[in-house]
C-alpha cells in the first residue's frame, strides 16, 4: 500500500500546458468531460453568464461551440445548439418549445422518425398534432387553431422530394403568430436559407450533408430569437443530447468541403435523374431540377437552381424486382443514409418509412419500387454503368 507520496508527481497532478509561439493549424479535439474552475465565485459567474467557460460537457464544450458557430454563419443565425443527432435536434425543438395542450402541425411527408415523433411521441405528453400537404398553404391555413404554436416544415421532403409553399407557409406564421421551424437538411444553406425567408427556427441533421463522410451522428438546431433558443438550450441539456467532440471535430472537417462537394454531387444528381428516365422498367423519375417534376417551377423560385443531391426513382414490380435491383449493384452501398461523398441507395419503404403504415405512405407514392438516391461525387458514367445494371436486373424480375 502507498499513500500515493512516492508517486511521480506528473501522476497525482495535471500539469497545464505549456504555451507556445505557434499554434496547430487543425483544431485540438477536447475530450475532456469536466472543467476545472479557479474558485466557486468563478463557477458561479460561468453559470449565470458573466464569463465564458465549461463546467461539464453535457452542457457544452470547445468543439460543440465551434462547430455551430461554423453552422451559425452558414445558416445567417447565432447561438445554434450541436445535438447528438438530426432527430436529437428535431426533439430539442418541438419538446424544448411545446407544452402541454399546444398544437403543431407538420408536413405529411416529414422524414420518417419525425413522422413517428409527431404522432406518437409528442401526443403522448398532451401535444397535439396534425399532418398537412405542406405544398399547398390553404390547407395549412385550414388546420390551424387558436392553441397552434408552431409549423414543422421540411423545404425538400424527404424522400418524396415535394417542395414546401415556403412563401405562403412564412406569411401565414407571420400573421397568426405561430413559430416558423425548417428542417433545412436536405436543401442546406446554399440552395436556401431559412431565415432569410422568414424561419423562426432551422434545424439540420449534420450527419448528412454537412459533415458528408458518413462518420458522425450530429444535428444542428438554432432559433432567430435567443430566448427560444435558451428554452431548448435547457431541455437539450435535461435529455443529455450531448454530442461527442470527437463527433463535432470530423464534422468541422467536413464542412471545409461541404461547397465543393455539393456543386458535384448536385451536378451528378441531375445527370443521373436524366439517365434514369430512358432506362426499361423505371416508371417515374422525382427530381426537383427535371421539368417533369410537379413542383418543379416552385422549386427553380425558391431555390434558385440549386436543386440539390438527392434523386428518388420507381420501378416496375414489387420486393422481388427491387431485391434484384440492389443485388445487381453490389459496389454501389445500399444503405438508409444520405450526404456521403459516395452515393447510396435506401428503400424507403424498408427503411426510413419502414413504421409508416402501408396505406399512408403509398398514398404519397412511396411503394416497394420506390427507392431514393442520394447521390456522391463519383465519375457520372459509373454511376450510369451501376443504376443500368440495377434496373436491367429488376425488369427481369418482374
Amino acid at each position: 500500500m502507498t499513500d500515493g507520496s512516492n508517486l511521480p508527481k506528473t501522476l497525482v497532478r495535471r500539469m497545464p500546458l505549456q504555451p507556445g509561439v505557434s499554434r496547430p493549424v487543425v483544431t485540438p479535439i477536447q475530450p475532456s468531460v469536466v472543467y476545472s474552475s479557479e474558485s466557486p465565485d468563478q463557477l458561479e459567474g460561468q453559470y449565470e453568464g458573466k464569463e465564458h467557460g465549461y463546467t461539464y460537457s453535457r452542457e457544452g464544450h470547445p468543439n460543440a461551440d465551434l462547430l455551430a458557430a461554423k453552422i451559425d454563419m452558414l445558416e445567417g443565425g447565432q447561438g445554434g445548439i450541436i445535438c447528438a443527432s438530426g432527430m436529437a435536434a428535431v426533439g430539442t425543438a418541438l419538446m424544448g418549445l411545446l407544452s402541454q395542450g399546444d398544437h403543431v402541425i407538420g408536413g405529411d411527408q416529414l422524414y420518417g422518425r419525425s413522422l413517428r415523433m409527431m404522432t406518437q411521441d409528442l401526443p403522448r405528453f398532451g401535444i397535439e398534432t396534425t399532418l398537412v400537404d405542406t405544398g399547398d398553404v390553404a390547407k395549412v391555413a385550414a388546420v390551424i387553431r387558436p392553441e397552434t404554436k408552431m409549423i414543422l416544415v421540411e423545404v425538400m421532403a424527404n424522400p418524396t422530394l415535394a417542395i414546401a409553399d415556403m412563401e405562403g407557409i412564412a406569411a401565414l406564421c407571420a400573421e397568426k403568430g405561430i413559430l416558423l421551424a425548417v428542417d433545412n437538411t436536405f436543401t442546406t444553406p446554399t440552395a436556401y436559407r431559412p431565415y432569410d425567408h422568414g424561419a423562426d427556427i432551422v434545424i439540420h441533421s449534420v450527419t448528412k450533408l454537412l459533415a458528408g463522410h458518413a462518420d458522425v451522428t450530429l444535428g444542428y438546431v438554432s432559433a432567430k430569437d435567443p430566448a427560444l433558443t435558451e428554452k431548448m438550450k435547457v431541455f437539450w441539456i435535461t435529455m443529455g443530447a450531448t454530442p461527442s467532440p470527437h463527433d463535432c471535430w470530423l464534422a468541422e472537417r467536413g464542412i471545409y468541403t461541404f461547397d465543393l462537394r455539393y456543386a458535384k454531387s448536385q451536378e451528378n444528381a441531375a445527370l443521373l435523374a436524366d439517365y434514369l428516365a430512358t432506362l426499361p422498367g423505371v416508371k417515374r423519375v422525382v427530381y426537383p431540377g427535371r421539368a417533369d417534376h410537379p413542383d418543379h417551377a416552385r422549386a427553380a423560385h425558391l431555390l434558385q437552381g440549386q436543386f440539390g443531391n438527392m434523386v428518388s426513382f420507381e420501378i416496375e414490380g414489387g420486393r422481388a424486382a427491387a431485391n434484384a435491383m440492389i443485388r445487381a449493384m453490389p459496389d454501389m452501398a445500399f444503405a438508409p443514409t444520405l450526404g456521403d461523398v459516395g452515393t447510396t441507395v435506401s428503400h424507403s419503404a424498408t427503411s426510413s418509412h419502414r413504421l409508416v403504415p402501408v396505406a399512408a405512405r403509398e398514398s404519397i407514392g412511396i411503394t416497394e419500387g420506390f427507392f431514393r438516391v442520394s447521390v456522391g461525387i463519383e465519375d457520372i458514367e459509373i454511376l450510369k454503368a451501376d443504376f443500368a445494371a440495377g434496373c436491367a436486373a429488376a425488369a427481369r424480375a418482374v
